[in-house]
């Protein structure tokens, strides 16, 4: 059966920490998962209050080879690494395991990566790996996708899903709303833009899936 698992690391064990220390406010979160060899995570947004005090030299910082602005969107930078592998921490676990990055989520006190593996073995395997290769990882959440299956019905993408699923927990569609936009960004370690974009393109794809026909 196939599941997914939640991990959580401290910001000090994940390259690009150097990021934090110039921005306490910073939050970074994975753009694409591209399963790609030693292209594992390629594209990041970095978001802050002032993203041009944001040196782009960090390649001082262990497993980092490489930093390239691409653009820049109001208090956001997107952002391609490359990688340097030769030291051990998640990302060599990732690569060197047969589980699928979904997620990854960082701030200035830790990061948090969503996994998916096509069975328990594949999940005891990268725990494993972590565990003898001194990479300081806790589970934090464990379950099946079944929730995932519905979601990719409505060609939701996982980040949509996840902030309509919190905006729905948390009463942002209640009337009076229990929630605002900037609370489910703070839950959720993303810009208020980036949940705003993922609402309206979530709900978008959700009405085009169960309320639109199309006439052959």
């Amino acid at each position: 059966m196939a599941i997914e698992a939640s991990f959580v690391i401290q910001r000090e064990d994940f390259p690009l920490n150097a990021v934090f220390e110039q921005m306490t406010d910073a939050r970074i979160e994975l753009d694409r998962v591209v399963p790609t060899g030693r292209s594992i995570i390629p594209y990041f947004w970095i978001s802050g209050d002032d993203t041009d005090k944001l040196t782009t030299d960090l390649s001082d910082d262990i497993g980092v080879e490489k930093v390239e602005v691409i653009d820049r969107v109001e208090k956001q930078m997107f952002v391609r690494i490359d990688w340097n592998l030769d030291s051990d921490n998640i990302l060599t676990a990732i690569v060197n395991t047969d589980i699928v990055l979904v997620s990854g989520i960082g701030n200035d006190k830790q990061w948090t990566f969503d996994v998916r593996a096509s069975e328990q073995q594949d999940l005891s395997d990268f725990q494993t790996y972590c565990r003898d290769n001194d990479i300081p990882i806790e589970l934090t959440e464990l379950h099946a996708i079944s929730s995932l299956r519905s979601a990719r019905e409505y060609d939701l993408t996982d980040g949509q899903r996840k902030a309509l699923v919190m905006a729905y927990s948390m009463g942002y569609f209640d009337s009076p709303r229990d929630a605002t936009q900037d609370d489910l960004a703070d839950e959720l370690g993303i810009s208020r833009q980036a949940v705003s974009s993922r609402l309206q393109r979530g709900m978008r794809r959700l009405v085009a899936s169960t309320l639109v026909t199309h006439e052959a």
